[in-house]
């Protein structure tokens, strides 16, 4: 692992900045309009695309008659999988066509696009293409897929690049994984008691503000310039390089503002789809897709099953532990970063258990392809775990917080799957949910609490940052990172004015392109603030380092003896002092530090979350109402605490969203909820009294010990409400989200 260090801080007359509660500082770009999003990127001659999709779930396509939409004024380029037979393209794994090539495999795939002087022009473009399908039966029940008598939606996957593992015989199961810590078998043996449940959840949309949208200039020799909502511009360059068999160095990927991601805006998209229309037509080429695009053909988080079995002492114990999950991946694989999910192996939970099997497959449908949404894999793998622990403590006739104490980690124990934890705090995070929360207060009729648990360990990566001073004392933090809402700009300029000791709002954050700065990970599982923020830091203290050197020259006094002065200047023992813009005069240029960070373990330090939901539910109608809901957190330094709450408060919406409402219904293959009105997520109206609950700890990998906190807030949500319902009403609910018909038969059925 690469080591990297920050020279100690000197004293300074300016109180610290890290721990302050500041506005995000890029908000009046956003408001005001300055800020450039990809849909607001105009490019002289641009043209404008639109995509032909399928109308069927599965089949061939027997013929293609694209001749007419050439015909029309004002169309340029029409293209359909003829022109690119055999490119693939991916995120990690490159299984999906860029348009079908003689095979569709979900209602909503790209079969055809044209590129027109308008939106209008093109739309009725589309209307002249002529394709005629040979329709196969759909394959869309994921249990059915993985038997080895499905049929085979992907017979060439053993060829396919990126794969993860080598692929025996054809499947349809393209991704085969597990973990394991002792001998699952034996440990079983050893249980008192066995408890067997099987959790579903469906695929959600991340309802970001913003729909993908992209402008693509293609220019001679196959190089082009793209602008694009991708949080990840250099993944960006590598895929579609690949895809087209051209030298990373062909493309260059100009930042934009991203209107919302969520996990959303790290793949491709249209982008490939306008390079081809652009290199076509000679013309930039843009597209902008509308929500009802969205919601069937985005790439929304995986629908899954997820069977558990657990093998306990009478005691409480926890002797054994497995985990089977099955995620329906849709028609392609292609929108994965690591071409799995990253959460399931971790969603054992914070517990001792001496002996664990988890399992990951993922699968192919003829569904709508997914791809990461917050916290990939992890509230799917928490909702059935941690309703699980309370569903053994049921069985034990144990109090689930009694049962939960009896297993929980301390630090330094190990990890369900086999790693030391030097840190965790899960007992003391516990009780402070617990006091905080009044969770043994009395209740009404029909109120449920409940409880659920989870821990995360972050991503890392790698990045640069330089941060800059001129001549007139302005300071600029440079890197390729992407604004995607979370204020990460905001963050940079926190962690360069701690070092330089000057106000936030008087650096400038500047976003580079690809061909400016040496490649990066990008932002993605809340390891923005990690990599970038730690480039950073280096970045200013070097920068610091410079004008001091430059200041004891000047002030003819050693470096140890100068101080910063808290407003941009450096000052002698004698009164004396230079400004940070004399200093940069006095060298003759800008002063200039570069960071680079490199790390990509995970943790080792582990942020822990406990989170106690409260409901009342109505008895007649089966409808839940979440009343109140503590978030508990052990988290590290907390740069910036307003932003830091956001996190938590987001990230709790989004999971009771995850809990109650949302889900993207898919009948017969077709995406039947196509809007907002039809695809409910979380409003003013659904959320409760929310608190908050926080022990900070100075020892995370991020800069000045920070950890993570965009992410665990969404994990254990699911859980802690499923809990409460059965706590409240005594039916237990397997499947999300957790509506007021399934409330109401689970009740009569119970009455039965």
């Amino acid at each position: 692992m690469k080591k990297t260090t920050t020279p100690a801080r000197r004293k300074t007359a300016r109180a610290k900045v890290i721990g302050t509660p500041i506005p995000r500082l890029e908000g009046p770009e956003k408001v005001s309009g300055r800020a450039i999003y990809a849909t607001d990127v105009r490019v002289p001659g641009m043209l404008w695309c639109k995509v032909l999709r399928s109308p069927i779930a599965y089949g061939r396509i027997k013929n293609i008659d694209a001749r007419r939409p050439l015909e029309l004024p004002g169309v340029h380029a029409v293209a359909t999988g003829e022109d690119i037979k055999g490119l693939l393209i991916g995120r990690k794994i490159y299984d999906m066509p860029i348009l079908a090539d003689g095979v569709v495999r979900f209602i909503g795939e790209k079969v055809a696009a044209v590129a027109a002087e308008s939106e209008a022009i093109a739309e009725e473009a589309l209307s002249l293409i002529n394709v005629e399908y040979e329709e196969l039966p759909a394959l869309l029940d994921p249990l059915e897929a993985v038997k080895p008598s499905a049929p085979l939606l992907h017979p060439n996957v053993q060829s396919y690049r990126g794969l993860l593992h080598p692929i025996q015989a054809p499947s349809n199961v393209f991704v085969n994984m597990n973990w394991r810590k002792g001998v699952i078998e034996p440990g079983f043996r050893e249980a008192d008691l066995i408890v067997e449940n099987v959790f579903t959840t469906q695929p959600v949309h991340q309802a970001y503000i913003e729909p993908h949208a992209c402008v693509v200039q293609a220019r001679a020799g196959g190089n082009a310039d793209i602008w694009a909502c991708s949080k990840v511009p250099f993944a960006l360059r590598e895929q579609v390089a690949n895809a087209f068999g051209k030298a990373l160095e062909n493309f260059i990927v100009h930042p934009c503002y991203i209107g919302g991601c969520f996990g959303g805006k790290g793949d491709f998209m249209d982008v490939p789809v306008c390079y081809l229309l652009s290199l076509k037509s000679g013309r930039p080429v843009k597209r902008v897709m509308d929500y009802a695009e969205e919601f069937v053909a985005g790439n929304p988080r995986h629908a899954a099953v997820v069977r558990v079995k657990s093998g306990v002492k009478r005691d409480g114990r926890l002797i054994a532990h497995q985990m089977e999950y099955l995620f329906d991946s849709g028609a392609y694989g292609a929108f994965k970063p690591q071409g799995y999910l990253v959460g399931p192996k971790e969603a054992a939970g914070p517990y001792n258990i001496p002996n664990v099997f988890i399992e990951e497959k993922i699968v192919y449908t003829n569904k709508i392809p997914c791809g990461h949404m917050r916290a990939p894999g992890d509230p799917q793998g928490f909702f059935a775990n941690e309703s699980q622990m309370d569903l053994i403590a049921r069985r034990l006739g144990m109090d689930p917080i009694a049962f939960r104490k009896k297993n929980l980690m301390r630090d330094g124990d190990i990890s369900p799957i086999g790693h030391k934890i030097p840190h965790i705090k899960s007992h003391e995070i516990l009780d402070a949910a617990l006091k905080n929360s009044a969770y043994r207060r009395p209740k009404r009729q029909h109120t449920g609490r409940g409880i659920a648990v989870s821990q995360w360990l972050p991503l890392g990566g790698e990045c640069h940052a330089f941060v800059s001073i001129d001549t007139q004392g302005d300071v600029v933090v440079s890197t390729a990172m992407l604004d995607q809402g979370a204020g990460t700009h905001t963050a940079m300029r926190l962690v360069a004015a701690e070092e330089l000791k000057i106000p936030p709002d008087r650096i400038r954050v500047e976003t580079l392109d690809t061909s400016a700065v040496g490649a990066d990970t990008g932002i993605g599982a809340s390891r923005g603030t990690r990599i970038f923020g730690n480039a950073t830091r280096l970045a200013a203290a070097q920068a610091r380092d410079q004008l001091l050197e430059a200041g004891s020259k000047k002030l003819r006094t050693p470096q140890e003896k100068l101080f910063l002065t808290g407003n941009g200047g450096v000052r002698a023992p004698s009164g004396e002092s230079l400004s940070y813009g004399e200093i940069a005069q006095t060298s003759g240029s800008e002063v200039r530090g570069h960071g680079f960070y490199k790390d990509f373990e995970p943790g080792p330090a582990a942020a822990l979350c406990v989170q106690i939901a409260e409901v009342e539910v109505d008895v007649e109608t089966g409808q839940v109402r979440l009343t109140r809901f503590t978030s508990a957190h052990s988290t590290g330094t907390i740069l910036n605490p307003l932003t830091h709450q956001g996190q938590i408060d987001g990230g709790v919406v989004m999971g009771l969203g995850y809990a109650l409402m949302e889900g993207v219904m898919i009948e017969g293959g077709h995406v039947v909820t196509t809007n907002f009105g039809d695809n409910k997520i979380a409003s003013i109206k659904d959320i409760p009294n929310l608190k908050t609950v926080i022990q900070e700890f100075p020892v995370g990998n991020g800069p000045f010990g920070g950890m993570s906190i965009g992410e665990p807030p969404v994990v254990p949500t699911a859980a802690a409400i499923a809990n409460a319902v059965e706590d409240a009403v005594g039916v237990r609910i397997f499947d999300l989200p957790i509506t007021a018909e399934k409330v109401l038969r689970a009740l009569r059925v119970r009455r039965e």
